[in-house]
């Protein structure tokens, strides 16, 4: 597993070059030059950070707001609160 890690780090500033023509062509799809710059993006800067499902941050704020729905069993399309 090491030996194909290594590897593939060795092929680090060719495959960025490839991204980079990529990025810049003017034959490329707009979709591949946009997955080009954002590869190119997330390996000097890092991936941006991303909001969980649930809505959280990541700056561990307590919720707003917290509801509870009450289905009835024997109708479970029905809602009461």
């Amino acid at each position: 597993m090491a030996d194909i890690r290594s590897l593939a780090r060795s092929q680090t500033k060719t495959a960025i070059n490839v991204l980079v023509k990529i990025m810049h062509s003017k034959d490329a799809t707009p979709a591949a030059r946009v997955s080009a710059a954002n590869a190119v993006l997330d390996r000097g800067w890092g991936k941006a950070a991303q909001p969980s499902e649930s809505g959280n941050d990541g700056s561990n704020k307590p919720p707003e707001r917290i509801e509870r729905l009450i289905v009835n069993p024997d109708d479970p399309h029905s809602e009461s609160i």
